[in-house]
Parts: structure tokens; C-alpha cells; sequence
């Protein structure tokens, strides 16, 4: 196989299902030498099977491309650190850590438990940070060494932790800390020749589908199905791509065809006393500071 991502290596987490299934599928399609990574769970984190890891990697091979299945916990850090070496001891380097394992526990806040919380934070937030931790490593040590390297960290956000999501706090915290997460990592890491990414993409997954049945139904017309995962991934593989290495600390909306750069957290509206403030003024300056400030994008469900 040819095309941009001609024999980079690629890991994708969460990969056996939905959107990482198909940026498996689209990475190899363009060349990549793919580590497909799934522990086989349920969309709520329970059960395990490699199997659908192993169905994706055999569409990989059948169509002429090179893929290899990892069970691994990429909320472990033992796991982690076996998913990168994997890949590096498969293929004999790392080019590109697709994050996109991740599980729901949706429940309204007041009624959301601690154990809920600890297990999406696991999956979604330490299950971005440590594969890339690893892979950060590695490139850094590469780097030091005089090797070239166009390293690519791509993250899985979402409008939940954008713009946050009714009954899904949990959720919506732990992608908002990707986004952030991001930033940080393009900050630290460009010297190395890496750059990071988030995306935050709206597509048909098990997880979309429970919550979202409406809106994820496929046309029954044969029109555009907007919702396909597969939509999602083009700009993914690009992002992976070593074209791609001007731009970095972004977060991508992807929708169908659409694109949209996301703009985050900026300085606002502002007013300085030069003097410490008193309780009783701060009420008619922050209602002034309101009146000029951009309205933030409605919380999803409301």
C-alpha cells in the first residue's frame, strides 16, 4: 500500500470498534504500518475479547497492508509502556499514538458515584496520557540522539468536553482535560519534533448510539450518512501525516465533511482597579465585563 502515511507506525487505542476500527482501516489504506489496540470491552468498560482487534487487523492484511493486534491497558502503566514497545519491537519504530479508547458511565451529577468517575478518568484521561508518555520517551530519546523524528500525538476530545453535556459530567471533564492535555503537550514537545493534536469528533459509536439514537440512525434514503465514522478519519491520517507537522496545539471538530478549528479558552473582557477590589463593587464590574464578552456555546442538552 502508498499514500502519506507510507510506512509510518501507527498505534491506534480503542481500535477494535467505531471510530478506532475505522482510523485503523483509513491508516493502513495510506500505507501505515498499524498497532491496533483493544482489550474488547463493552462501551461501559466491562467483559474483554481481542477478537475485534483481530477482525481489524485481518481487513488490514487482506487488503495488502501490515497490522498487529495489542491487548494492553492503556490506563496501566505497564500496558502502556508494552504498546509502545510493541510497535517499536514489530516494526522497528514509532511514528504516530492515536488516542482513542475511552467508556461512558451517563448518569445526571448529583446522582454520579466515585467509582464511576475513577473508572472514565482511567480509560479517557490516564488512557491518553500514558500511552503518549511512553511514546514521548522514545521520541525524545531519538531526538537527543541526532535522529530524525515527526512524531505525532492525535487525542480524542469531544463537544462534551468543549462546550460540556448534560448527564455526562464525568465525561465531559475527562475530554475537556484532553483538550488541555493537548496544549500542553504541543507546548513541551515541538523541540522534539512532535506535535499534538485533539480532535472532537461527532460520529455513529456504540457510546453515540445509546445516547444519541436519533441523531446516529443511518439514512434510509442511500444519502450522505454524515454520521459514518469513517468520515472522521481522513483528516485523522493527515494529522498523522508528516504534512501535517506546521500545525500543532489544535483541537478539529469533525463532522461528515465539515471541519471546524475549535477556538478554546482566550483573554476576555477586563478591568483592573490597580487597587484591591470590595465584595460590593465586584457585582456591577462583572456585569459590565458580561455585557462585552462573548456568550459561551450552550452546555449540550440543554
Amino acid at each position: 500500500m502508498s499514500g502519506i502515511c507510507e510506512g509510518r507506525v501507527v498505534i491506534v487505542t480503542g481500535a477494535g470498534r467505531g471510530l478506532g476500527r475505522a482510523h485503523a482501516l483509513a491508516f493502513a489504506a495510506e500505507g501505515a504500518k498499524v498497532v491496533v489496540n483493544d482489550i474488547g470491552a463493552e462501551s461501559d468498560g466491562s467483559g474483554g475479547s481481542l477478537s475485534p482487534a483481530q477482525t481489524v487487523v485481518d481487513e488490514i492484511v487482506a487488503a495488502g497492508g501490515e497490522g498487529i493486534v495489542n491487548g494492553d491497558d492503556v490506563s496501566s502503566p505497564a500496558g502502556a509502556e508494552r504498546l509502545v514497545q510493541t510497535a517499536i519491537d514489530t516494526f522497528g519504530d514509532l511514528d504516530v499514538v492515536m488516542n482513542n479508547a475511552g467508556i461512558v458511565r451517563d448518569r445526571m451529577f448529583a446522582n454520579a458515584t466515585a467509582d464511576e468517575w475513577d473508572a472514565v478518568m482511567a480509560v479517557h484521561l490516564k488512557g491518553h496520557f500514558l500511552p503518549a508518555k511512553f511514546a514521548a520517551g522514545y521520541w525524545r530519546d531519538q531526538s537527543k540522539a541526532g535522529n530524525p523524528v515527526s512524531g505525532r500525538i492525535i487525542n480524542t476530545s469531544s463537544g462534551a468536553g468543549l462546550m460540556g453535556s448534560i448527564a455526562q459530567a464525568a465525561y465531559s471533564a475527562a475530554k475537556g482535560g484532553i483538550a488541555s492535555l493537548t496544549l500542553v503537550q504541543a507546548a513541551e514537545l515541538g523541540r522534539y519534533g512532535v506535535t499534538a493534536n485533539a480532535i472532537a469528533p461527532s460520529a455513529r459509536t456504540r457510546m453515540t448510539e445509546e445516547a444519541f439514537a436519533d441523531m446516529m440512525a443511518k439514512p434510509e434514503d442511500g444519502s450522505f450518512d454524515a454520521m459514518d465514522p469513517a468520515n472522521v478519519s481522513p483528516v485523522v491520517v493527515w494529522l498523522g501525516s508528516e504534512q501535517s507537522s506546521h500545525v500543532t496545539g489544535r483541537v478539529f471538530e469533525l463532522e461528515g465533511g465539515k471541519i471546524t478549528i475549535a477556538e478554546g479558552w482566550s483573554h476576555g473582557p477586563s478591568f483592573d482597579k490597580g487597587d484591591r477590589l470590595d465584595p460590593a463593587e465586584c457585582g456591577a464590574l462583572v456585569d459590565d465585563l458580561l455585557r462585552e464578552a462573548v456568550a459561551p456555546t450552550p452546555v449540550y442538552g440543554t
